[in-house]
């Protein structure tokens, strides 16, 4: 078994640290946040998803996991460094190297005093070059040793979803990774040597353009759904139903995961790197009228959403859902975020129910840095009871779908309208007090 340092708790970080450490690895968590390092220190997440608190809890009972603000000490006491920080999108599009640079320069200071061989490896989202560009120089100049040489460099880029993640640790869809030398391959190797899914062995910029390849492509197959899907609705079809039926066609290896008509796509990873591959392209002069079209309509399947709800509503919106999916509290670039800021703006009473948000604002009143700024005073219009949401609203936004809510909503879009933007029951059709986005 292997000595990790994880740098970055987030949601990343967090649950690849936890599931090493259940697999039988001495893991350091390394964060600059104290708050994080001291609630996964005592055994909790400081995220939330399905089942982590209870693997956080295990594993760092057993002495597997532990966290600390001290990046040379994790260093120094481990052999190989994973680094999972965000790469959220710049101004301009390109994607946002700030942490993953400070990170390096603290990695290669702590390198600096270490007299033994390390790698490093990075499964931040970065675009193909980052790593030979910036990445390995930043390493080589707070260390001053030599990549491949004196310490390892291997990029080996996560697929987990959130809400799913750790299910998605255990059995991924795809392993790719690039090695810049022969340990920290044999490492990668043997990190997912037990794992059911070939392990695709690439150079360091194959690995970092299939990261994008396959955000980009999920984020494109929603936006295909979506328009198919309201263009069905406009002839009277149900865009769900063409979709599916298209999707029993296995033989085209079709995953019908993303192609389901509805509502936007949103969270840390599709709309960030859609941007910041076209910004790649646009450095090369190369046009990307499909990628343009895929962020331009998500954008537009939010404004039908507002215009579909601004059409039912007299004052009062209940939202059912306000994270980026359901399973999550990660508000990052939510479209029904964005949705509930919008109507608030148009002079809309909106009341927020979402148990997984609720729960963060209840693990931290304060709640920073999950994108709950995008709405105005969430916190205060969060509503813990369903049927509350429900008699107090003269509309029903559905944009999560949770276990609890599809009988009341048979029973609501009896008497008030409803707005469905995830389908809840599919036996539901647009009908006077009903509208579903894209059926």
């Amino acid at each position: 078994m292997a000595r990790i340092s994880v740098f970055g708790i987030g949601y990343v970080g967090v649950v690849s640290a936890a599931c090493l450490a259940r697999d039988g690895h001495d893991v350091i968590a390394v964060d600059v946040d104290q708050h994080k390092v001291d609630t996964l220190g005592a055994g909790r997440a400081p995220i939330v998803e399905k089942g982590l608190d209870e693997l956080v809890a295990d594993t760092v009972a057993s002495g597997k996991l532990t966290a600390t603000t001290d990046a040379d000490a994790a260093i120094r006491d481990t052999d190989a460094s994973f680094v999972c920080v965000g790469t959220p999108s710049d101004p301009d599009g390109s994607v946002g190297l700030g942490h993953v640079v400070s990170v390096c320069e603290s990695i290669g200071r702590a390198l600096a005093g270490k007299s033994g061989f390390h790698s490093v490896v990075m499964r931040s989202t970065i675009v193909p070059g980052t790593m030979e560009e910036v990445c390995i120089p930043t390493i080589e100049t707070a260390s001053g040793k030599r990549a491949g040489r004196d310490f390892g460099v291997g990029y080996f880029p996560e697929f987990l979803r959130e809400s799913t993640a750790i299910e998605d640790y255990a059995n991924p869809g795809l392993i790719v990774f690039g090695a810049l030398d022969r340990e920290t391959e044999d490492f990668l190797t043997e990190i997912n040597r037990d794992l059911p899914c070939e392990m695709n062995k690439v150079d360091l910029r194959t690995a970092e353009m299939v990261k994008y390849t396959s955000n980009s492509w999920r984020a494109m197959k929603i936006s295909f759904a979506n328009e198919i899907g309201n263009i069905a609705k406009a002839n009277e079809l149900d865009g769900q139903v063409v979709m599916r039926i298209l999707c029993s066609d296995e033989k085209v290896a079709m995953s019908p995961a993303f192609l389901r008509p509805g509502f936007a796509f949103g969270g840390s990873c599709l709309p960030k790197d859609v941007r910041a591959l076209r910004h790649v392209a646009r450095t090369k002069q190369v046009p990307t009228p499909l990628l343009d079209a895929v962020l331009d309509g998500n954008t537009a399947q939010i404004g039908r959403a507002e215009d579909m709800v601004n059409s039912a509503a007299t004052k009062s919106v209940g939202m059912i859902g306000v994270s980026f999916k359901s399973g999550t509290d990660d508000l990052r670039e939510s479209p029904l975020a964005d949705l509930a800021a919008r109507l608030i703006e148009r002079g809309q009473d909106v009341h927020v129910y979402d148990p997984y948000v609720a729960e963060a604002f209840e693990m931290d009143p304060e709640a920073v840095g999950r994108g709950n700024d995008v709405v105005p005073d969430l916190s205060a219009r969060m509503e813990s009871d369903i049927d509350t949401l429900i008699d107090t609203s003269d509309v029903i936004v559905v944009g999560n779908a949770y276990p609890e809510i599809a009988p009341r909503i048979r029973d609501a879009a009896e008497r008030v309208r409803v707005v469905d933007l995830t389908r809840v029951d599919p036996g539901m059709v647009s009908g006077d007090t009903y509208q579903g986005i894209c059926w």
